[in-house]
């Protein structure tokens, strides 16, 4: 797991019964050289490994590539053919939005060939299937899903296992990215209230344990079939009661630092064996930083999600193209900011604006020395994911 540490003792009031424990190891080669060495046969090559391959595939890039790796750009499923011009643009991914009756094989047969035109490392190729209202792919090869109430009702075992469905359907699709599962908490008695999730059944459950229980499971089956989870929305979308893809502005003035919303993420990322990405809210959360949105505040993103929690993996954006949550920012100070808070991928639904997001962030890193290394940090996590999925050989 991309977990860098234990929580901190100000997590320890939280519901949640959490240790996170981290560890690492360090591979030492040494070689020398002598006069008879010269005559024996030479050993085989070692392997490279996932780091090897990252540093490779940095020197071989310039700046901008650098930059598009940071780029996950939609294509809309009515319209596959534009992909093409996306995906030449040298994007780290793309994400299929809307919704298809198109069976898997077919759909397959387009992201393979996306992925033997991407320019450089391999695609993430993502999309939305969570179940209930929101499921993107309904053509032969995949199941209707149940609503995430409905899932959270299931036994662990159940719920790793239609997780492990769901991955081998999107698998055999060429996706290898899912954004979901939601882990936000939505109290009991006020979903009605809750419009992005709870109005639409797309809660695990009332209580963090059960919410971080029942996303660890679904993370974990989607995992062992080659699809990396993504925990959403990040530090939880249970409390507000407008949508940030419809609404301006969004709330959520109770949540803070110890909270159950906090703390069935930290459930789930300390228990998950999977290597989830985490998806970061646009809305506002007044108790951890009263002055931006959660995808554009580094007390948030860095202070609490990346150091108080530990989480050293990839940190995906909302939607920052057509959200009107974040309409009164300009699209390139939209990549920046959010990059400058501690992300990883900005996730776009219309790719429109990505080459002006791309040149915007490439500017700023060959203006500012200390953001072009925000920029490095950034392309070597979204990498060092890439190896691992074997996207990056």
């Amino acid at each position: 797991m991309h977990i860098r540490g234990p929580l901190l003792p100000a997590l320890a009031s939280l519901t949640l019964a959490v240790t996170l424990a981290g560890c690492g190891s360090t591979q030492t080669r040494t070689a020398s050289a002598t006069a008879s060495a010269a005559s024996e046969p030479s050993s085989p090559q070692a392997t490279p490994t996932s780091g090897d391959r990252v540093d490779a595939a940095l020197r071989g890039m310039a700046l901008r590539e650098r930059v598009a790796q940071l780029f996950v750009a939609g294509v809309p499923l009515e319209d596959l053919d534009s992909g093409d011009a996306v995906v030449r643009e040298g994007v780290g991914g793309v994400f299929l939005h809307g919704r298809t009756t198109a069976p898997a094989d077919e759909l397959a047969a387009r992201t393979t060939a996306w992925q033997e035109a991407a320019s450089g490392p391999g695609l993430w190729v993502a999309a939305d299937q969570e179940g209930g209202l929101v499921q993107t792919f309904k053509g032969p090869g995949f199941e209707r899903l149940p609503t995430a109430v409905e899932q959270g009702r299931l036994p662990d075992p159940a719920l790793r296992a239609l997780g492990e469905r769901l991955g081998e359907q999107l698998h055999a699709a060429g996706l290898n990215v899912n954004l979901a599962p939601v882990a936000d908490v939505v109290p009991a008695g006020t979903e009605s209230g809750n419009e992005p999730i709870g109005s639409v059944d797309r809660q695990y459950g009332s209580t963090g344990t059960d919410v971080a229980d029942a996303v660890t499971s679904l993370a974990d089956g989607l995992a062992s079939r080659g699809v990396v989870p993504t925990l959403k929305h990040f530090p939880g979308l249970g409390r507000v009661q407008a949508n940030t893809d419809t609404s301006t502005t969004v709330v959520d003035p109770v949540t803070g630092p110890e909270d159950e919303q906090v703390g069935a993420f930290a459930g789930a990322l300390g228990r998950s064996s999977a290597e989830p990405f985490v998806m970061m809210s646009s809305a506002v959360y007044p108790q951890l930083d009263p002055a931006n949105q959660a995808a554009f505040s580094r007390p948030v993103v860095t202070g609490l999600l990346r150091e108080r929690l530990g989480f050293d993996g990839v940190v995906i954006s909302d939607d920052l193209a057509n959200a009107d949550a974040v309409e009164d920012v300009p699209p390139g100070e939209r990549a920046v900011r959010f990059l400058e808070a501690g992300g990883t991928l900005v996730l776009t639904v219309d790719g429109e604006p990505v080459p002006e997001m791309i040149d915007a962030v490439a500017t700023r890193a060959e203006q500012d020395p200390a953001f072009a290394g925000v920029v490095d940090d950034a392309v070597r996590t979204t990498l060092t994911a890439k190896a691992e999925a074997g996207l990056l050989d």
